[in-house]
């Protein structure tokens, strides 16, 4: 977020560059360090400028009014019932799309802004390094015409360079499975992924999931009419690239964790709260409603395990282990590249029609399925690893909190309330019903308050932290996003779809030309079968 010092209540936080925003577990210094971890890193007087060659600065902004800081012991109070007794149930959304959403999060914020700061963040002073549109620039960089990012490219300049895994347990080496790496120098050096956002290797499954757009890009490449000259094979595979996932993102991602009819709603009579009169082409911002409150949801969606593939089955892929196997997040095992055992079975995470396993299967039967969103978190992410966030081992207990985290990130940019965010949707006439005092202290079957006083429930009940009360509408809708958070959402991706340079708002008629498995549907498992091409490829581990 910002860097320098924090005053909130009676401690200090230290306050780093990070990629604020995002529905992601953890990050590094420097590049997605969290805004509340203590440190004894020193106090900076000015502000630093970007780095030259760095991503053109797209900026922040509100979507809601500026709502009130959030007490420390409340916020305390508030992450321990959210991240106790193990996370709650699972859902009915595979498990895929909950790091297809954190890799969409990378596509659309990351904050690289370096300033002081005494207690309050103000969003227009944040500088964002990724365009808040979507338009995949954390797979192109700046382009294959950008110097800086040729490294991201194969010698043609059209293909997208992807990496080989190594050899483990009797498993070969398994080409383009594991992300291009650098290969040389000291391990660590070595092991660094060489694409546009080292966020997409913090974890497994996010690096898996940006692999598979890298393999996506190229198939399209491949598939382009042998008579398409060659200055226009990049742009044409681009354009197609981006549209297509666009597509998956509106008509496949988000309505299985949006009320459909929101989306409906939004993309049928547009928007009526985020940059409702802008110029369609005009560059977008992006609101914190929806970076710091709204599109967190995807961590209540996080397992604590993985039914990963046919060498770590029935729950061995710990959330742990995903960290440890990556470049950024861990060390990739001491490894420079990922190895063969480790790849993922995609057939475990998506329900893919055929893959031999029901659609939203239920338990055992092979498919993960994410956690209900809620107002709950698994229990790993109630002490996450410090290296995950830039900490260390002095880094007090309640900072690797992640609930505890994402609550002062709020207070820090004052976040509007919930019932806030109720008041302005209802004056610029969406229709949205406010949740009761008894449902946002009672929920259904989510985080218990009991541990809270009188007074404090009383006031979370009439100043609900953005966040939680985004969770809890979903909690009580069996799981999904409702009201103020499906309006956030919706809106957002409504004017980042809008904002790019190639969109399917813009172009309402534009339809898929792959064809997917369901007739007249195109949906993230039709990506990953055309982007690796076989079922084997799906699974290579076995």
């Amino acid at each position: 977020m910002a860097a320098g010092h924090a005053k909130h209540g009676s401690e200090t936080f230290f306050i780093e560059g990070e990629g604020v925003l995002s529905t992601q577990v953890g990050g590094r210094r420097g590049e997605d360090a969290d805004p509340v971890n203590a440190s004894s890193a020193p106090r900076r007087s000015a502000p630093t400028p970007l780095a030259a060659g760095a991503a053109p600065p797209f900026r922040f902004s509100r979507m809601g009014p500026k709502g009130p800081t959030l007490p420390l012991g409340v916020a305390r109070k508030l992450a321990r019932a959210m991240t106790v007794g193990g996370g709650g149930t699972a859902g009915n959304v595979p498990a895929g799309y909950t790091y297809l959403g954190q890799f969409v999060d990378h596509d659309l914020t990351l904050d690289r802004t370096a300033l002081m700061t005494s207690g309050e963040i103000d969003p227009a002073t944040l500088l964002s390094g990724r365009s808040p549109s979507l338009d995949l620039d954390s797979v192109y960089g700046a382009g294959p015409g950008s110097e800086g990012s040729l490294v991201f490219y194969a010698a043609d300049k059209v293909h997208l360079r992807v990496g080989d895994t190594q050899k483990e347990s009797g498993i070969g080496v398994k080409k383009g499975h594991d992300l291009p790496r650098v290969g040389t120098g000291g391990a660590a050096a070595a092991r660094r992924a060489q694409i546009p956002d080292a966020r997409n290797d913090e974890n497994l499954a996010v690096g898996q999931t940006h692999l598979a757009f890298l393999h996506f890009h190229n198939r399209v490449v491949d598939a382009l009419p042998a008579s398409t000259p060659p200055g226009q094979r990049f742009r044409l595979a681009r354009r197609r690239t981006t549209l297509h996932y666009q597509w998956v993102v509106r008509h496949d991602y988000l309505p299985r964790i949006c009320d459909p009819a929101v989306l409906d709603d939004v993309w049928d009579h547009g928007r009526k709260v985020f940059e409702a009169a802008a110029t369609p082409m005009s560059v977008p911002t992006m609101p914190v409603e929806f970076s710091v409150a709204g599109f967190r949801m995807g961590h209540s969606m996080i397992r604590e395990s993985y039914n990963w593939n046919a060498v770590f089955p029935d729950g061995a892929g710990s959330l742990d282990l995903l960290f440890f196997f990556s470049g950024t997040g861990g060390d990739l095992g001491g490894n420079q590249k990922l190895v063969s055992t480790w790849i993922a079975d995609w057939r475990r995470m998506y329900d893919f029609p055929a893959g031999g396993r029901p659609a939203l299967a239920a338990p055992g039967s092979g498919v993960n399925r994410a956690m209900r969103i809620d107002t709950r978190l698994t229990d790993p992410l109630a002490f996450l690893p410090p290296g995950s966030f830039g900490g260390d081992d002095s880094t007090p207990p309640m900072q690797h909190n992640l609930a505890f985290r994402n609550l002062v990130r709020g207070s820090l940019v004052r976040l509007a309330t919930g019932q806030q965010m109720v008041a302005r949707l209802q004056a610029a006439g969406v229709a949205v019903t406010p949740l009761t005092k008894a449902q946002i202290l009672t929920g259904k079957n989510g985080a218990a308050l009991d541990q809270l006083t009188a007074a404090e429930r009383d006031a979370v009940a009439a100043r609900t932290p953005l966040w939680f009360y985004v969770l809890r509408e979903a909690e009580l809708n069996n799981g999904r996003l409702t009201g103020v958070g499906a309006r956030i959402l919706a809106e957002t991706f409504h004017r980042a779809m809008e904002g790019s340079r190639v969109s399917i708002v813009r172009e309402p008629a534009w339809r898929p030309n792959i064809a997917g498995a369901r007739e007249g549907r195109f949906e993230m498992t039709d990506l990953l079968f055309f982007a690796f091409g076989t079922k084997a490829e799906l699974a290579p581990a076995g």
